[in-house]
């Protein structure tokens, strides 16, 4: 680990528990399997935001993709997986991620930053960067796993090369 990252409160057992997170995080989204992807959010209260780093730095509330709630976040999956199937150009994703930090937030919860780095495919395209940012996640460990209680990608982009369907 680097000296960066702040693990003083973390044990081995939680900080596997959020890595284990963090990559069934990437391989769903990096499968295009949205029900996979929801899954990592906690069940009950769980929220996800996508958000430009302008738009967050200056505390202006839209985003690219706002689902405050579990409901939103099921509500997407039924969006990309059945009501806009076939309408959009199919591309495909590889996530990259460092940790940062993660610090003690509670009740086995932790504040975790990474740094983020997505590279996109069109069908029969080349491949190129999609965008770069930071995740800002609130994670809750759950007996031996963990799960996303707020995930926030703050993307660096003032303007993204293409349309967004897949969340970051």
């Amino acid at each position: 680990m680097s000296k960066n990252i702040q693990t003083s409160s973390v044990t081995a057992a939680h900080s596997a528990a959020i890595d284990a997170l963090h990559s069934a995080y990437l391989a769903a989204l990096d499968k295009g399997d949205m029900a996979a992807w929801a899954a990592t959010f906690a069940a009950d209260q769980a929220s996800y935001f996508c958000i430009s780093s302008e738009n967050d730095r200056r505390g202006f509330p839209l985003a690219l993709m706002y689902d405050d709630c579990r409901g939103r976040i099921d509500d997407r999956v039924s969006f990309v997986t059945k009501v806009w199937a076939g309408t959009y150009e199919p591309y495909r994703t590889r996530h990259f991620i460092q940790r940062l930090s993660c610090e003690a937030a509670g009740n086995n919860q932790y504040r975790v930053t990474s740094g983020f780095t997505i590279m996109m495919s069109a069908e029969g395209g080349t491949t190129a960067v999609l965008t770069s940012g930071e995740y800002r996640d609130l994670i809750e460990i759950q007996g031996e796993s963990a799960v996303f209680c707020e995930r926030r990608a703050v993307y660096d982009a003032d303007v993204l090369p293409r349309y967004i369907v897949f969340p970051f």
